[in-house]
């Protein structure tokens, strides 16, 4: 068995391009227009993974999409997660578990998908803002 994609429905796929790809750093790896299904599968890796993809499936006829909670979340490893909050943060997405033990952080994605941020390698040593900065919001 070989683990291939986590798929997700996106309801606005530049701002889920923007979040993903500008925001987390994930590539574009390929994308599918299917005309007759009206939807775009758009699908994404990073490139330390990149047999881990993303597939952001954007469906041309307007849904509104619930139970995002439901999902979990996804989860990536990252270089400086106070750098990747901080960067998120000057983006406008909001930090709703902030990595006050320089560890772990939790954001949403446009579509309120839950993302989990981990420090690679040990945690940083507990720094301001993120130190004494509150939960926000539900992650």
């Amino acid at each position: 068995m070989k683990y291939l994609h986590t798929m997700v429905r996106v309801s606005d796929l530049d701002a889920s391009l923007r979040f993903y790809c500008e925001g987390l750093g994930l590539q574009e790896v390929r994308r599918k227009d299917v005309p007759e299904g009206r939807f775009t599968l758009v699908f994404l890796s990073a490139k330390e993974t990149p047999e881990a993809e993303i597939e952001l499936t954007y469906n041309w006829d307007p849904e509104t999409y619930t139970g995002g909670r439901n999902f979990g979340h996804l989860a990536f490893s990252v270089e400086d997660i106070y750098q990747t909050c901080e960067h998120l943060q000057a983006m406008g997405v909001t930090i709703n578990r902030p990595p006050r033990d320089g560890r772990m952080a939790f954001v949403r994605s446009p579509d309120d998908i839950s993302i989990e941020l981990l420090q690679a390698g040990g945690a940083l040593p507990p720094q301001e803002p993120w130190q004494s900065m509150e939960n926000t919001g539900t992650w």
